[in-house]
């Protein structure tokens, strides 16, 4: 019997009753769990078979909502939160005292965001609690759009999946954090850098940390396919090392014209945010196809060009 169901009554009411349920937003989908819950954050962690040292984005329905998640705003924050909420970025900000560690890797700060997805705006505006929600796949895995490809990883693990459709976004939120007033970028996301410093100027990037991560995604390795893949500039001459092999190949717009390979074009019309939606729908898929190695065409570093790379360098072995 499939888990997946359109039913937000249902979602209330297994949330409510601290379970973890799989919500959409326009980024990717979450395994969502009450943060005032420890059974449900526990299970969120255990689940997922993610490490307790990486953080959890805290999903709430509005602006307003901050006020009982956070003790400070810096101005640049407002001014960020005022333009791109609802939306796929994340700010990193002080946490109020009753938000858990458990939640915020004991870190004194919080990530927070409002997605911007109708579905789950409104399942946040029925439940009395904030949601916890990192992406809905096993830890380092890729991240899933569709609702079944979060049934295909927890069908046994999860009451169930709420029904969004495919995530218009495709790759997950840009998070925003804060030294000092100063706002720093600890993961590229589906905001591209350039829209960020039209509202608020340059903007440092430092999305890179093993140790103790101030956000989710600043691990090297992550969201990465079980087959070998290489993220390269060049794809005909990769392919050209792999003779012999069932290769699958991603490109941006423009195609190999090589009959021996499984090729898929993200975005024939050279758009980065058809590309973006695309990326993990097609990871996935080639994923499944029993291929010895997959090869993926590494982007021009503008736009979200820059956070599409971002996730195959993680995902992938540079060649």
């Amino acid at each position: 019997m499939s888990i997946i169901s359109k039913d937000i009554q249902k979602a209330v009411a297994l949330l409510t009753e601290e379970n973890v349920v799989a919500i959409p937003t326009e980024t990717v989908y979450g395994l969502a769990g009450n943060i005032f819950s420890e059974k449900a954050i526990k299970s969120i962690f255990s689940t997922k078979k993610r490490p307790f040292f990486n953080p959890l984005i805290v999903h709430i329905p509005s602006i307003e909502s901050l006020d009982g998640i956070v003790t400070h705003i810096p101005e640049k924050a407002k001014v960020l939160a005022k333009a791109f909420w609802p939306g796929a970025m994340t700010l990193v900000l002080k946490k109020h005292k009753n938000i858990p560690d458990l939640i915020t890797a004991g870190k004194d700060t919080v990530a927070v965001r409002v997605p911007n997805h109708p579905v789950t705006l409104e399942l946040l505006k029925q439940l009395p609690f904030p949601l916890a929600a990192p992406s809905a796949n096993p830890f380092g895995s890729i991240s899933p759009t569709k609702a079944k490809h979060v049934a295909n990883y927890f069908e046994n693990d999860i009451k169930m999946v709420l029904d969004g459709g495919a995530c218009q976004n495709g790759i997950e939120s840009t998070i925003i954090g804060f030294e000092g007033e100063k706002p720093i970028i600890y993961r590229l996301g589906a905001l591209a850098l350039e829209d960020i410093e039209v509202v608020i100027g340059k903007i440092e990037v430092k999305n890179k940390k093993e140790d103790k991560p101030d956000a989710p995604g600043m691990l090297a390795r992550h969201y990465a396919p079980k087959t070998t893949t290489f993220l390269v500039d060049d794809v005909a001459n990769e392919i050209t090392k792999h003779i012999g092999k069932k290769i699958g190949v991603i490109v941006f717009e423009k195609s190999t014209n090589n009959t021996n390979i499984t090729e898929f074009i993200l975005s024939k019309n050279g758009s980065k945010q058809e590309a973006a939606a695309k990326l993990y729908d097609t990871m996935h898929t080639l994923d499944h196809l029993n291929l010895d190695v997959i090869i993926a065409e590494r982007f021009a570093e503008d736009g979200l060009g820059k956070s599409i790379n971002d996730r195959l360098q993680r995902a992938t072995f540079s060649s």
